[in-house]
């Protein structure tokens, strides 16, 4: 999930309602972070706008202007990762 030793001022990770569980109380136990869920507001109706879900679907829909990362090719994870760093590099120089 994530490394400590790579990230160790990550003190806060936010996540889909799908990953509500068991998940919370590992991240805490095993990295000391906190996973917080971000939920739907109950009574919803149609499209809603989730405090900061918006940040991580931004973001993917950036790393997505990358051709290969369209799909998923790649057999090995750390070719992946490489490849999502180049992407996200990529979109940072592009802003600047």
């Amino acid at each position: 999930m994530l490394s400590r030793r790579a990230f160790p001022f990550v003190e806060r990770v936010f996540a889909d309602g799908g990953y509500a569980g068991r998940l919370v109380a590992w991240a805490q136990d095993r990295t000391h972070v906190a996973l917080e869920i971000v939920r739907r507001p109950p009574g919803a109706k149609g499209f809603v706008v989730i405090r900061r879900r918006w940040v991580v679907e931004r973001t993917f829909a950036w790393i997505m202007k990358c051709r290969r990362l369209v799909r998923d090719y790649e057999q090995l994870t750390r070719v992946a990762e490489a490849l999502i760093t180049v992407a996200a590099i990529a979109t940072l120089v592009r802003r600047r």
